[in-house]
């Protein structure tokens, strides 16, 4: 499939990571900050026209037993338009323990707090390559 960018979707910022289906491996990018309560779409076109991407990962909150979180439905949004503005395919991944693995991985290593949703995306990326 080739390149791929991933999402790590919150209510205040969001992560994204960019991933190769070749190496089955992510890199965190950078943490968007959303502006007026809405994705930063200038920023995401710009990140779409730089890495051109094959699909767009979104990570899909969900709770342990599998029922959906409030960030469920936000995230959903989200991907539907993301899929809607690029007419690009959005596949979801589970993103459960995303931020907890990203928060364990960084330690006190993350320059900011903002790591860890860039971090995030980069791990939900990659548990969604790995699953296929």
């Amino acid at each position: 499939m080739g390149t791929l960018l991933g999402f790590d979707y919150g209510s205040r910022k969001i992560g994204v990571a960019v991933g190769q289906t070749v190496t089955g491996t992510a890199t965190a990018l950078e943490t968007l900050h959303l502006v007026n309560h809405k994705p930063d779409w200038q920023r995401i076109a710009s990140l779409i026209e730089e890495w051109r991407p094959q699909a767009l990962v979104v990570g899909l909150p969900l709770d342990v037993d599998d029922s959906e979180t409030d960030a469920t439905q936000p995230a959903l949004r989200f991907s539907r338009q993301l899929e809607g503005r690029f007419h690009i395919k959005v596949y979801l991944a589970d993103e459960r323990y995303s931020s907890f693995e990203a928060r364990d991985r960084l330690g006190h290593n993350a320059k900011r707090l903002e790591d860890y949703d860039a971090v995030a995306a980069k791990l939900i990326l990659e548990t969604w390559l790995n699953e296929q």
